[in-house]
């Protein structure tokens, strides 16, 4: 069929999202339960998507849980495993590990956050180790998991957790969600894209069968190509490369060999590093690293021989720079996902920030007229979440102690941006750290970093010695006490989930 496909039932132009994958899904899925207006996606099977496997960070289970998702179904679908942490492993030379652990490390008392406590018992030879006084560290070494709660007189915090999914599988489960909820997906794909002459919003899309797809609100989930946000729109693209110099990837899944770990695992090498997403079925792997150090080649046959068990693919290069799109929101199109720009998924972000911007747009959702206002406050606190999480990721970078090695050599002695080197001159000097408005990552994840990678503080806030001693040592038995009290409860990973995904009848039957 060809010529301008009619939309029946919509009381306003139709939302229109270019190219499916986990972005295209996921606002298909968000706004088909939210938004009550029409919504196409448009997008072709001949397109591959980038997708190879996804960590989260546990914001996704708000998302989740907003589009009313069954959590064990969703881990079915998905062959999910639960994640309470990632390890760093040889970033601060060969040997060295740390987790960056979800939840709360210590807790404060007073005035004061827990680190200043913990630095002064340090200093006199009192404290264990950061990672003894964080529930989800202690149980993520420990391979256990259990839905604790914290509660008044239970011995431990809540254990916030996230997940491992295969991004495929999650993509095809929101889209049978979304369809079910009304979304229109048309097969094709895009030839032209046609521009509005007075305004220069987008008006249409024309596929290569000739039809016609208008809308009012164009939404780019094109990936890399950003075919609308870019291509069309021009909006712009700021590079981080300089401090984040890996842009390349090649990435294999492999058999799994034993349990599945509670915890996603990245290892430095020696121009780059290395990512472990443990799934039901498989492990996702992969392997970033800076071209100017390294061919793909060797970055292949570093990937190969590092893998728990025989790979179930041939190799799949990528290659990106890391940056945003200046304006993510550009008249009347909205970039989601790699569209939007690249954040190389050291911490897992990338589900995240998808789901962030569907939050603000949910919150900013134009109707037929666009204020001006709007747009720029999306971008603004865009931006303002990318730079913050930029500057998170190049802190394990400039940290590393991996010297003798060119590339992290030049790491080590790279400018910062401002907002960064304000944050560890901070540190270094009494402990503090300041958590700016609402960036993504909490005091206690820059603590765990910090203090992983050895960045030491030279001092601690003198308010913490007002404790006594015997107070400061009690204080702490107990919570390390505690947690592994409750560590001790709980059963290991994989028995936990593979009874929780059980679908309800059989869980009663067993």
């Amino acid at each position: 069929m060809t010529g301008t496909r009619t939309l029946d039932g919509a009381e306003q132009t139709p939302i229109i999202i270019v190219g499916g994958g986990t972005a295209g899904w996921m606002a298909a899925a968000t706004l088909a339960r939210f938004a009550h207006r029409k919504v196409v996606l448009v997008e072709s099977e001949e397109i591959g998507t980038v997708g190879v496997g996804e960590a989260t960070i546990p914001q996704i289970r708000l998302f989740n849980a907003a589009l009313g998702l069954d959590e064990a179904e969703f881990l079915r679908e998905t062959k999910g495993t639960f994640k309470l942490a990632i390890e760093f492993a040889d970033w601060s030379g060969e040997g060295s590990s740390y987790l960056h652990a979800f939840g709360t490390v210590g807790h404060g008392a007073g005035v004061l956050p827990f680190q200043h406590y913990w630095l002064r018992a340090r200093a006199a030879g009192t404290a264990g180790p950061l990672s003894d006084y964080c529930l989800n560290d202690i149980a993520a070494r420990a391979g256990k998991m259990g839905m604790w709660r914290a509660e008044p007189g239970k011995p431990a915090p809540d254990l916030p957790w996230a997940y491992h999914f295969d991004a495929g599988l999650y993509a095809a489960y929101l889209r049978r969600y979304a369809e079910a909820r009304g979304v229109t997906r048309i097969e094709g794909k895009i030839a032209a894209v046609e521009r509005d002459d007075a305004s220069g919003d987008i008006a249409a899309l024309k596929l290569e069968n000739g039809e016609r797809v208008s809308g009012g609100f164009f939404i780019d989930c094109t990936g890399f190509r950003a075919l609308l946000i870019e291509q069309t729109l021009g909006a712009g693209f700021d590079d981080w490369s300089h401090w984040l110099p890996c842009d390349r990837a090649v990435a294999v899944p492999c058999e799994a060999k034993g349990d599945f770990t509670p915890y996603t695992r990245s290892t430095a090498r020696k121009a780059g590093w290395q990512w472990r997403i443990p799934l039901q079925h498989r492990v996702g792997n992969g392997h970033v690293y800076c071209a100017d150090f390294m061919s793909e080649d060797e970055a292949t046959s570093i990937l190969l021989a590092n893998l728990d068990g025989a790979p179930q693919a041939d190799p799949k290069p990528l290659r990106f720079t890391t940056g945003m799109r200046r304006k993510q929101w550009s008249h009347n199109c909205l970039a989601l996902g790699l569209a939007a720009g690249f954040m190389e998924p050291l911490e897992s972000t990338s589900i995240h920030l998808i789901q962030a911007s569907i939050a603000r747009l949910l919150q900013m959702l134009p109707g037929e007229t666009i204020a001006p206002a709007i747009r720029d406050e999306f971008n603004r606190q865009a931006e303002f979440e990318w730079t913050r999480i930029r500057d998170f990721l190049i802190l394990h970078y400039v940290a590393n102690a991996r010297e003798g090695e060119p590339f992290w050599d030049r790491c080590r002695a790279m400018d910062l941006p401002d907002t960064l080197t304000d944050k560890i001159a901070a540190f270094r000097a009494t402990g503090y750290i300041h958590r700016e408005h609402e960036e993504l990552f909490t005091e206690q994840g820059w603590l765990q970093v910090l203090i992983g990678q050895g960045v030491m503080p030279e001092s601690y806030n003198p308010t913490a010695n007002a404790m006594p001693g015997t107070d400061l040592g009690a204080m702490l038995g107990r919570i390390t006490q505690g947690h592994r009290q409750v560590v001790g409860s709980m059963p290991d990973h994989a028995n936990f989930l593979r009874a929780y995904i059980q679908p309800k009848d059989m869980r009663k039957s067993a």
